[in-house]
């Protein structure tokens, strides 16, 4: 009984989570094209559609047609640009910044720890704006390449964190042991740091990497025509109205992130039984 009230907090916590998710899956099968909430039947023809099958809707005949959406697999194809290039990037950075402020002592260092951090508490409109200002005062053009470099700006502070919190777990002696055996220091970090830092790595690499992908605010301020990213191209068929295609397509998206955090865990929970 001491237990109860905290097991239905958790039930209704969950629920509110991960109702709305299931609301928008359930509803991704519906074969009313026009009013998705009055349920008339099971259908695919909006996967179909996400797959560049040509369908449209007549209203007197009521057959379903699925437009084709090339634009949708161009914002597809710039997100996967962008989201590999910035966790490549993010997590070059945050491990080698991580490192340095574990392992070295120097004046400013809590300075420089609390700096990384800033720019992931900031709110994302404000980053936006920011970031915005400096693009145009720099005269640089809109495009993947600003969004990358924005994106980076906060999304190493995410990795920073990660591999942070793992490297405060590692014990010390064994790079100890390594220098103490004639190891060199690159050969010490490949063979003994680096093994231990993989899952850690791991983590902060797909965390970057989802909020990437589903990163919208500051995105927005910062891309320019022709690099519309799979976020904005929601946003914006989202503003004409919620059609049946985007329940399907953030089903997919759902799927995905489900898929990407999974296998995240399980490459941990190996390396971590190793």
């Amino acid at each position: 009984m001491r237990r109860l009230p905290l097991t239905v907090f958790s039930l209704i916590f969950f629920a509110f989570l991960y109702l709305p998710l299931a609301v928008i899956v359930g509803y991704s099968f519906n074969a009313n094209p026009v009013n998705m909430l009055v349920w008339e039947g099971f259908t695919l023809d909006w996967y179909r559609g996400l797959f560049g099958l040509d369908r449209s809707f007549d209203p007197q005949s009521r057959t379903v047609y699925v437009e084709s959406t090339p634009q949708m697999l161009a914002a597809l194809r710039n997100s996967l640009i962008v989201a590999v290039s910035t966790t490549c990037i993010a997590t070059v950075f945050g491990t080698t910044a991580a490192l340095a402020l574990n392992r070295y002592r120097f004046r400013g260092k809590a300075l420089w720890s609390g700096g990384l951090m800033v720019p992931m508490m900031m709110p994302d409109i404000v980053l936006g704006i920011g970031l915005l200002i400096f693009f145009t005062s720099a005269g640089m053009r809109l495009s993947l390449l600003t969004i990358i470099i924005g994106q980076c700006t906060f999304l190493t502070s995410y990795v920073f964190i990660v591999v942070q919190a793992r490297l405060a777990g590692l014990d010390p002696a064994l790079e100890e042991a390594s220098a103490d055996l004639g190891a060199s220091d690159w050969v010490t970090f490949r063979k003994v740091t680096l093994p231990q830092l993989a899952p850690g790595l791991l983590g902060g690499a797909l965390l970057a990497f989802i909020i990437s992908m589903d990163d919208l605010v500051i995105t927005y301020f910062i891309s320019g025509s022709g690099s519309q990213t799979l976020p904005i191209y929601i946003f914006g068929m989202i503003r004409r109205g919620v059609k049946p295609e985007i329940n399907a397509l953030a089903t997919l998206i759902i799927l995905a992130s489900v898929l990407i955090a999974g296998l995240g865990l399980w490459l941990r929970a190996r390396g971590d039984r190793k």
